[in-house]
Formats: structure tokens, C-alpha cells, sequence
């Protein structure tokens, strides 16, 4: 059979096409898309409130460990961990950890209509999250959720991502969560096509890539799962960026991941030293960091409509940080190779600063996270995009960090940066994110800002891509409504 006269455009320029749509698809306006997460939120009745560990229902301390599983012994639990670095003021310490051995799904469905690629996206309650209803991928669900450990109603769509034909798959790759809070926890990020008819659900609309970059920047709008699987979205070949690059960038992370020494080892949660258990929350002894407490759930919208669980809540709001420099071809931003005690393999690509600035207050400046008063003291000229996002929303309460990227200012980055340091273009970072265990969670987020294009990768991009702290037109319009539902408590 001869080819198509007229080849069908890649992946990446089809998607490129839907990132240039951002004010209304062919479903919904952008505008009004908030309010349409208020009305599935005020659809269902959900509830989440503070309860002490002795109530949870199927949950329970190990005798012996006191470790914190669940009946089943699926879902995950609470253990502690040994940690020990070569690097940081802190080289040795304990902590509790969420372990969750099962590859979980994280999957977005699209299709074109009328040319134009869509994405399948969901209104999904989390118990966590400070907006419970957040814009979510197709599929979020772990494995014991879509084989019914918990005996609930089945999960939509599910069957796109269990089996998906090859010539569908745009994205397909394991990923890591947060090294912080998870054990060596893995996602599977999937975006697949379909030219199938779908029908779509009540807490389903398709939306185009454009308007998910307008939604970003609204606080607490668009969920973790959804960012990182954004982060996945291929950009468009540059023939301008020389292969000897790519190496270099490859050689001197790989040189990073090999000079560190990490040990991470699983032990008791009974054995955990500078950390205390009450009959509500376990905390450190100094109050910083985070707890483990907690939760009766009600979730109208979900597989399940009640359950308990612990979930893990910082102690303080993060700072999530790109420096950005202009380059003769765009934008450039400054990647750290972070160690983390969680991770599965030493280090991974991490924001320029990533840290809950409360936690490190009493240091002494030079102990503290290096280029965090650079972000901190940035002046609004210089922040080309600032959103308050929530992290994980079914394993983490009021997990938020103030996401930034930052133009730096003369004198904040040394001409001879740190060795774990380097300059990286939005391009290559998104060439790296095909493959599993190169960017933690957090640099995804904010490489899903220029997935999306909501933030513009090419020097001398005017509009709403020029600086994130002057809204555009369509966020202008916003008036976002209380995404929370009437029915939502919270117990102190």
C-alpha cells in the first residue's frame, strides 16, 4: 500500500495544535471550567474529618513493628526508615515513610475533535487535598483500587490503560513520587489516543492542552497526578539543539548519581527515634517536618463512599522553585541532582529549590537550602509564574507548595555553579521525562508548565506566557468559585 499523500502530523505537532486553543474547546470555555468543578463538587457529598488511630476501620498497629497497615495487606503502609548521606547538614536520620510497593495508573485519554486534541479529564474528590475536587486524570487509580481490594463500583475508562494498542500510546513511562514521603513509590504516567466514540461521564469533560495551561494557574485547580502526566506530553524536534548536549547533560548526571553514597533501609515504626506517637497523630519531637494522622472519608463520587485512612501532612507550606535564565535560543532552567531518602536510585533532577522553608528557619545561613533567598526575594518583574498547587491528595492532607519559576537577577547564580547544579532547556528536560526515574515529581510539575505552554519556551514570547504574575484575558474572566462543596469538614 502506497503512503498518504498527505502524512499525518506527529504526535508532538498535533498536540502542539492544542496547546495554541486556550480559551474554549469544543465542550467547555475555559472560563467556565472552575465552575463546573463547583457543581460535580456541590453534585456529591464529601467529608473529611480528624479522627484518632484507634478508630480507623481496617487499619491497625502492628504488634511488634508498629507499623501501620491496612487488613488487607494491600493498599500501603506506615514504616519507619533509616536514612544515611554523603551530602546536606543533616546525614543520618529516621523518619516515618509511606510504602506502596503496587504500580499504580496514571492516564489521560485524548481525541481530536474537529482537528484539535483533547484531553479526557475528571473531577475527582481527594481526601487531602485543601480543594477537595480537583481537575484529575481520566484514570488515578492504584492497583488496589482497580482490582477491588475494596469491593467498590468499577473505575471508568480503566480499560484505555490496561491494554492499550502500541499506535495509541503518545505516553507511556514509570515514574517516581515524592522521595520525601513515598518508599521507592512508582507510577505508571500514560497518555493514550483513541478514535473510538467515548461516552463521557458527569464528572468527566474534554478539555483542550491550552486550557489546561490557563487552568495551572489557578490556585489548587489542577491536581499532582494530572501535572505530572502533562509533564509527559511531547514537545515538538528542535534541530537546533546539537546532540553533544544531550550527552554532556547525560554524562554529568549519571557522574552525579554515581558520587553519591545513599543508604535507605525499611525498620520498625516503634523503632523510629525523635519521633512520638499520641492517640491522634505521630509528630517529631522538635514539631517540624510533618505528621502521620488520621482521617474519616465520605466521597459520593468515588469507588468507595466511606472509608478511613492515615494520611502523611506537612508541617508548612513549600516553596517549589525553577531559576530561569534566557539563552540565545529561549528559556534555560537551573535542575539540581537531589538526593532524596525515598527514591529508588540515589538522585533525580529536582527544582532548583524544593523545600518547606519553615523546616530550615533555625539553620544557619549556610546550612540552609542554597538559592532559596534568590526565589524568596524575587521581585514581580522577575517571576514569570507563581500558583499555589496541592501534592499528592490521596496519601498527603494539605500538602501545598507555592510553585515558582523565577528569572534570575544578576549575582543570584555563581558563573561556576555547584557540581550538583546545571542550566537545561525546558526541550531536553522533556526528552529526559520519556524515561522513567530522571525528574522527581516536583520538576515534573513544573515542566508540565511548558508541556502545556503555559509558559512560552522561545525568547520573545508576548501574552499570557510573558510573566505569570499579570493574569490574561481568559484567567481575568475567572472567578473561581468554592471548589470545596457545602458538605466538606475538617476537624482540627
Amino acid at each position: 500500500m502506497s503512503a498518504p499523500l498527505f502524512p499525518r502530523p506527529s504526535a508532538a505537532e498535533r498536540l502542539a495544535r492544542s496547546a495554541a486553543v486556550t480559551d474554549a474547546g469544543s465542550w467547555l470555555r475555559t472560563r467556565d471550567v472552575p465552575r463546573w468543578l463547583a457543581r460535580r463538587a456541590h453534585a456529591h457529598r464529601f467529608a473529611v474529618q480528624r479522627i484518632p488511630f484507634a478508630a480507623l476501620d481496617g487499619w491497625a498497629f502492628a504488634p511488634g513493628t508498629g507499623n501501620l497497615i491496612h487488613h488487607s495487606g494491600r493498599f500501603f503502609t506506615v514504616e519507619g526508615l533509616r536514612v544515611s548521606v554523603d551530602t546536606g547538614p543533616f546525614r543520618t536520620w529516621q523518619q516515618p515513610i509511606i510504602r506502596q510497593p503496587e504500580v499504580g495508573i496514571l492516564g489521560i485519554l485524548t481525541k481530536e475533535f474537529d482537528g484539535v486534541p483533547h484531553f479526557l479529564m475528571q473531577a475527582k474528590m481527594e481526601p487531602g487535598n485543601p480543594n477537595p475536587v480537583q481537575l484529575s486524570p481520566t484514570v488515578q487509580a492504584t492497583r488496589s483500587n482497580y482490582t477491588k481490594v475494596h469491593r467498590g463500583a468499577d473505575v471508568p475508562y480503566l480499560g484505555h490503560f490496561l491494554r492499550p494498542r502500541a499506535a495509541h500510546v503518545v505516553a507511556d513511562v514509570l515514574q517516581s513520587e515524592h522521595g520525601s514521603w513515598f518508599y521507592r513509590k512508582r507510577n505508571r504516567n500514560m497518555i493514550v489516543e483513541t478514535m473510538d466514540d467515548v461516552p463521557v461521564g458527569d464528572d468527566f469533560c474534554w478539555l483542550t492542552l491550552g486550557q489546561i495551561g490557563e487552568l495551572l494557574r489557578i490556585d489548587n485547580l489542577v491536581n499532582m497526578d494530572a501535572r505530572t502526566v502533562l509533564s509527559c506530553v511531547p514537545l515538538p524536534d528542535r534541530g537546533d539543539e546539537p546532540l553533544h548536549d544531550d550527552t554532556g547533560l547525560l554524562s554529568w548526571f549519571i557522574t552525579e548519581r554515581s558520587r553519591h553514597t545513599v543508604g535507605s533501609e525499611l525498620m520498625a515504626l516503634n523503632d523510629v527515634s525523635g519521633w512520638r506517637r499520641t492517640p491522634c497523630e505521630i509528630e517529631h519531637e522538635d514539631g517540624r517536618y510533618f505528621r502521620v494522622v488520621a482521617v474519616a472519608v465520605e466521597a459520593g463520587s468515588r469507588e468507595v463512599s466511606g472509608w478511613t485512612q492515615p494520611l502523611i501532612e506537612p508541617v508548612g507550606r513549600g516553596v517549589t522553585a525553577f531559576l530561569t535564565r534566557r539563552s540565545g535560543e529561549g528559556v534555560e532552567v537551573l535542575v539540581r541532582a537531589q538526593v532524596e531518602g525515598g527514591l529508588l536510585d540515589t538522585v533525580e533532577l529536582a527544582p532548583t529549590v524544593q523545600c518547606v522553608p519553615d523546616n530550615h528557619a533555625w539553620l544557619p545561613p549556610a546550612d540552609r537550602p542554597r538559592f532559596l533567598d534568590a526565589v524568596l526575594r524575587a521581585t514581580p518583574d522577575r517571576i514569570m509564574y507563581e500558583a499555589v498547587h496541592s501534592e499528592e491528595g490521596g496519601r498527603f492532607r494539605n500538602a501545598e507548595s507555592r510553585y515558582l519559576l523565577v528569572e534570575a537577577a544578576a549575582g543570584d547564580v555563581p558563573d561556576v555553579l555547584p557540581p550538583d547544579y546545571r542550566w537545561v532547556s525546558p526541550a531536553r528536560l522533556a526528552a529526559l521525562v520519556r524515561h522513567g526515574h530522571y525528574l522527581n515529581v516536583q520538576a515534573r510539575s513544573l515542566l508540565s508548565l511548558f508541556t502545556t505552554r503555559a509558559v512560552a519556551l522561545e525568547r520573545g514570547s508576548s501574552g499570557r506566557h510573558d510573566n505569570g504574575t499579570h493574569a490574561s484575558p481568559a484567567q481575568r474572566a475567572y472567578s473561581q468559585p468554592n471548589l470545596s462543596g457545602a458538605a466538606v469538614t475538617a476537624a482540627p
